[in-house]
């Protein structure tokens, strides 16, 4: 019986270590992008991105990839709002951070998150989201914290 339980401790604890890493050849769906509609003093600026939902899929984020389209990103929709960090480990291209209450106004930007750095940059506040746009589009567009977010996960998007 203690061997048994042994046993299933260890799995229990590779399981949840492995559920917050991923590995290139980790296959991670992501789904079909949506829109995104982000309202700024400039005007509305439309987005196709990938939802990051499950842990593996936050876990994976934007990793490994050598390109992204102008106007294309990634939500991260936390289950519960929280403190949020992202880094940039395994990331090739830089990023654009938005880091976005449950109203979905942007709370905070970190602009031209740099490739392959350890160095996390945090929300400073609690967030229920956070969205990954290229690197340089906020200021290219115009888009500034306050300006805010339709997306689904906000409840705030037309029909």
């Amino acid at each position: 019986m203690k061997n048994l339980l042994l046993c299933f401790a260890l799995i229990f604890v590779t399981a949840v270590s492995a559920s917050a890493q991923t590995n290139r050849d980790d296959v991670v769906d992501f789904g079909d992008p949506v829109p995104l509609i982000i309202q700024s003093e400039s005007g509305p600026h439309e987005f196709m991105v990938e939802e990051a939902k499950t842990l593996d899929q936050q876990a994976r984020g934007m990793m490994f990839r050598e390109e992204m389209g102008e106007n294309t990103g990634m939500i991260f929709e936390f289950a519960e709002p929280k403190l949020a960090t992202i880094w940039m480990k395994n990331t090739a291209i830089p990023l654009d951070i938005l880091f976005v209450r449950s109203n979905g106004k942007i709370l905070k930007i970190e602009h031209m998150a740099q490739p392959y750095k350890l160095r996390s940059a945090s929300s400073e506040a609690v967030v229920a989201a956070v969205v990954e746009l290229k690197g340089g589009r906020s200021n290219e567009l115009g888009i500034r914290p306050g300006d805010v977010i339709e997306h689904a996960f906000f409840q705030n998007s037309a029909p």
